[in-house]
């Protein structure tokens, strides 16, 4: 009974706080939809992009695999493991290369979404030491963890369920981390932009709803897909409460202890999850089936709306205006400048190494062109570089760029508890950046490619073609940048100026309710106006900075007054044509290949690191690789965990497993499934992943090898498995570490 009670406890404290954020969202998506009719209606007349922008920049490749070793928890041992990253950033470990080859299912699937990714041992344990207060392993004790090698990778999650692996160099540990960062960083990106409407509704709901409990500032854990964002809400809280019941039960140990802290975190997270996403389902559902309704009083009532609006700001702003200028003037004004130059310094850096390492790619082909030949090696290399962004190895020195972000003693002072979202958004408008001036220019040569006469023509193109692609990027990062510094500074000042003004304007804001007409209440909210005419009153001075910036030339920003009108008219036009295959276009071959074969054809974006099933040198040397489909060693017994905690674990897993076990959902941050499911398909259909050789070898990479499948969006998503941090034994049913279903992650 006392541990039904529990899980009762935890399911009702999380339906409390998905039920306080329900009534922010359906608040927030009234509003949403009305600004985005307005858009619709208005437009907004922003400077137009010099680039294009490919639509589906990875469709049918595979951005990484190889071998690695994991460490797995059950029976611990490290084994060899053949990781593969697939276009949606999933990570698929196989037992070993001929699993993957042959189509067996993976051992496990891995969304990084709010993972960090570890090198150290003694970083892992002093993350570990302080999740669980007060349990800490003598000196001299063996820890957690034991990596047999110098070079560990760990992916760390507050929550969830961690992962231990390792290679031989410190070379591939340097390429893993790369690969590994570039899937947190896309994982956590999981709320689309596409959604006009939804994704600025829960953005702003998780806001409010934290700004309710006086939680101000930059938040690390949003990130990943709208469930995963609202599981993490609703752990932020469970978890002291779940430490201050649970964690005086824990015996043994220190090391048992901190164990089976990790694995009743992993089992209330994956019940949370389960709730969290079939609450927030029927949430959207809901919105949904209303939408149509309240779409067609906004479009009727437009104008009476704005009227409205503008009459409620207006008072609104006579009232708060007053008290957050002198707040912007005492507190936030002195301090804009040095925020943006610690803003600007590192972001410009890494977008100047974005456009040297172009440069230097697009040089490095137009000189081998030179020595080793024509079209065939220019088509060799081409497919090479249209996924130059998508290459975690090669992009990482521009990313490094922003770890050089340190906003100082302002991050205290403006309560920022991290740079990293900061960086992260910063890194993907690189990597936005580098794929639109990619495609620029290989859609600007395909186009030359007819007209010309020899090699001496073809590099003499090549050269002219970079030069103009080089001046549209210059002039697109500089807009990016402008507008990244702008929303960066808000990011940091309006929580800011809110938290001042909370104990003054808060409190008096109800009044303004009754000037709103109750028809309109749904698409007009004071709380919101509020916010609107705290950002007028910094929205001046952050303007004013950013254009000083650019006045002066400060790291390559364009003035607003430059702008570059229809500099190539057509260009665009050419963008929304049939996307470029230049192996199939330029191959010579007479006949087009017919589907299956055209799918054989997909490439790995970055050569393996190591393709050789080794094993480790320590003690276990002698460990022998099963074969696919073998059966596991007895894991043996699970950790001890007296005074019923064992009980509780099986008691969370149970309520985890509800009306879930053995269902498959994908990644939702993936693209769409395609409509073949993986298990249907042919294997004369399957795609090889052939690793093409780099223009400039870091060092000689063996193939992946041919007739290797490519992960389908159902193999790299979502799917229940048992909770307790752990993979279990053969069961009937559920997910199993002897290949007969799959631990999957959130």
């Amino acid at each position: 009974p006392c541990l039904m009670w529990l899980c009762s406890v935890l399911a009702e404290k999380t339906g409390k706080v998905l039920g306080e954020f329900s009534r922010c969202y359906k608040e927030q998506y009234g509003v949403a939809l009305f600004n985005s009719v307005r858009y619709e209606i208005e437009g907004n007349g922003g400077p137009q992009a010099q680039l294009l922008h490919r639509k589906v920049p990875l469709e049918d490749h595979v951005i990484y695999s190889g071998n690695l070793f994991q460490y797995i928890e059950e029976n611990k041992k490290w084994r060899n493991r053949f990781c593969v990253v697939p276009h949606n950033y999933g990570l698929v470990l196989y037992e070993n290369k001929l699993a993957y080859e042959r189509d067996l299912s993976p051992r496990v699937l891995i969304n990084s979404a709010g993972y960090k990714i570890l090198t150290s041992v003694d970083q892992y344990l002093e993350l570990v030491n302080n999740s669980l207060p007060g349990v800490t392993p003598k000196s001299g004790h063996s820890p957690i963890l034991k990596c047999p090698t110098d070079f560990p990778l760990i992916l760390w999650h507050p929550y969830a369920r961690h992962y231990y692996f390792c290679v031989m160099t410190g070379k591939e540990q340097e390429k893993w981390r790369a690969v590994f960062q570039d899937c947190v960083r896309h994982c956590n990106n999981g709320i689309s932009e596409d959604s006009k409407v939804e994704a600025p509704a829960f953005t702003d709901a998780i806001r409010m709803y934290r700004q309710a409990k006086e939680q101000y500032g930059t938040w690390d854990m949003l990130c990943g897909t709208e469930t995963q964002v609202l599981s993490n809400l609703a752990m932020e809280e469970l978890l002291p409460e779940l430490r201050t019941t649970i964690g005086p039960r824990l015996k043994g140990k220190a090391q048992e202890r901190q164990r089976t802290w990790i694995q009743i975190s992993d089992a209330v997270y994956r019940m949370v999850y389960e709730q969290t996403k079939a609450h927030y389902d029927a949430l959207t559902a809901k919105c949904e089936q209303e939408r149509p309704q309240m779409e067609s009083t906004i479009r009727t009532d437009m104008d009476q709306i704005i009227t409205s609006k503008e009459h409620l700001a207006s008072k609104i702003r006579a009232f708060v205006l007053p008290k957050a200028e002198v707040c912007v003037r005492n507190h936030v004004q002195p301090y804009i400048s040095s925020i943006l130059e610690a803003l600007m310094t590192p972001t410009s850096q890494g977008f100047a190494e974005v456009r040297e390492v172009f440069f230097k790619e697009v040089t490095d082909m137009n000189m081998n062109i030179v020595n080793e030949g024509g079209l065939e090696k220019l088509v060799e290399y081409m497919e090479k570089l249209s996924h130059l962004a998508f290459h975690p190895v090669k992009m990482q020195s521009c990313y490094e760029k922003m770890d050089q972000l340190k906003l100082e003693g302002l991050q205290q002072r403006f309560d920022v508890s991290s740079t990293s979202v900061f960086k992260q958004r910063a890194q993907i408008h690189m990597r936005q950046q580098m794929d639109d001036a990619v495609y620029t220019f290989e859609t600007l040569l395909h186009q030359e490619l007819g007209k010309l006469q020899g090699k001496d023509d073809l590099c003499k193109s090549i050269q002219r073609i970079l030069e103009r692609v080089l001046k549209k990027y210059d002039y697109d990062s500089s807009t990016v940048r402008k507008k990244f510094f702008r929303e960066a500074l808000l990011q940091i000042t309006i929580p800011f100026l809110l938290k001042k003004l909370a104990p003054t304007c808060k409190g008096e804001l109800a009044k303004f309710q009754e000037l709103i007409f109750e028809d309109f209440a749904s698409f007009i909210l004071v709380e919101n106006m509020y916010e609107e005419v705290v950002l007028q009153s910094v929205m001046k001075d952050i303007m004013q900075a950013v254009k000083e910036a650019a006045v002066q030339r400060k790291h390559n920003l364009y003035r607003d007054s430059m702008v570059m009108h229809n500099s190539d008219p057509n260009l665009h036009l050419l963008g929304e044509g049939v996307p470029i295959d230049w192996g199939e276009e330029y191959s010579g071959q007479p006949e087009a290949e017919p589907q299956p074969d055209k799918r054989r054809r997909a490439k790995q974006v970055v050569s393996v690191i190591q393709d050789d099933e080794g094993v480790l040198p320590y003690e276990v040397a002698t460990e022998v690789l099963l074969q696919p489909g073998s059966p596991e060693p007895d894991p043996g017994a699970p950790p001890s965990s007296p005074d019923g905690v064992e009980m509780i674990r099986k008691a969370l897993a149970k309520g985890s497993l509800e009306d879930g076990v053995g269902e498959e959902e994908r990644l939702m941050n993936a693209p769409p499934a395609s409509p073949m499911p993986e298990a249907d398909v042919p294997s004369e259909t399957r795609v090889p992943c052939t690793t093409p050789a780099s223009p400039r070898a870091e060092t000689p990479s063996p193939s992946v090898g041919a007739a290797c499948h490519q992960p389908s969006d159902k193999e790299t998503g979502e799917e229940v498995a048992l909770p307790g941090g752990e993979c279990s034994p053969p069961q009937p049913t559920g997910t199993t570490e002897s290949g007969e279903g799959v631990q999957t992650e959130f």
